[in-house]
């Protein structure tokens, strides 16, 4: 298979992989391995911001490289109840096959998880 450079790139980092623990660390994860594709995403916030963001995958390149992006780029921003850019638009951005849609919607699925906690959380009254 043919992978274009982003993809490739992100593939070939490890800049974002592995876990956060400690205070203030959400984990979401999503998928399976008996399926061939498994996501967890770990998210540390620090006063309602994403100061540090690791993944973990089991899959094809196109779903490592994918979840690798989404953590990088989580770090410095707000945590929001849904990806930086659609499915859509991850699909073209790393040239993913369709047939690979599935894949996504499970990367999206870990991201929510670990997502969804951190604003109950972060939205409590004190």
């Amino acid at each position: 298979m043919n992978y274009n450079d982003l993809t490739r790139a992100y593939f070939e980092s490890d800049a974002s992989a592995g876990e956060l623990t400690g205070p203030g660390v959400f984990r979401g994860a999503a998928g399976n391995h008996a399926q061939g594709t498994w996501v967890q995403f770990d998210l540390q916030l620090t006063a309602g911001m994403v100061s540090a963001a690791k993944f973990l995958a089991f899959g094809c390149p196109h779903t490592i490289a994918v979840a690798a992006w989404l953590a990088e780029q989580a770090v410095g921003g707000q945590v929001v109840p849904q990806l930086p850019e659609s499915v859509q638009a991850l699909r073209d951005r790393f040239a993913v096959p369709v047939e690979k849609m599935g894949r996504l919607l499970i990367i999206e699925d870990a991201w929510l998880a670990a997502v969804i906690p951190a604003l109950t959380i972060a939205r409590a009254p004190t």
